[in-house]
């Protein structure tokens, strides 16, 4: 029996399959690692394009939204290759390095703004209870949508998704997405903040 599992690798974009051509053109030619990592399986890939499409944009909860949705996740998943990507769009999409540093902290006082603080406890309710809380629902109508809450768990699903697979396979960061943040971010202050984050799930 083998003492190693098997590796999967990211696959560079000549050698996708040509069912992905679409997929390539999306991405200007140059997916990146989590993208070539999913083109070991076409079929899945290709299905999975669109909600990845709707998801990266924040679907009903608009960027900032969809972001903090998708750092929460990062951090209860101990997941640098997402984290690391997130900082970089969440950058873009104008949440300060402060905020984002702060979604390491399990606290949702200072510095969010109510409905920040909703999303935030939402999903440590949908990665730890993996259901939310008639309080967390209630507390959540104040500020979103029915369409919007439904956002929030479809978000934070799929990227558990994602980091399911990053971990299993030991995916590394891009390097152009690893210059842009290298002064915001590292993979061993992350993983660090991460643990104790989870460490304080059962401290409170």
């Amino acid at each position: 029996m083998p003492t190693t599992p098997p590796k999967v690798e990211p696959i560079a974009p000549h050698a996708w399959d040509t069912s992905l051509q679409s997929i390539l053109a999306d991405m200007n030619g140059a997916p990146i690692h989590v993208h070539q990592l999913m083109a070991n399986n076409p079929a899945l890939l290709k299905a999975w394009w669109n909600f990845r499409n709707y998801s990266v944009e924040g679907g009903t909860l608009g960027k900032r939204g969809g972001e903090l949705v998708i750092l929460r996740v990062a951090v209860h998943m101990q997941a640098w290759y997402e984290w690391g990507s997130h900082v970089d769009r969440a950058l873009a999409c104008d949440l300060s390095i402060e905020e984002i540093n702060h979604v390491l902290v399990r606290s949702t006082s200072e510095p969010w703004h109510a409905s920040d603080a909703c999303i935030l406890l939402a999903v440590d309710e949908l990665i730890e209870n993996h259901c939310l809380s008639a309080k967390t629902q209630i507390d959540l109508a104040q500020h979103f949508s029915s369409a919007q809450v439904m956002d929030i768990i479809a978000i934070h699903g799929m990227y558990v998704i994602l980091a399911c697979m990053i971990k299993s396979w030991g995916l590394t960061l891009d390097d152009s997405v690893q210059a842009r943040i290298k002064e915001q971010a590292s993979e061993h202050g992350f993983l660090l903040l991460a643990a104790q984050f989870k460490a304080d799930q059962f401290n409170t």
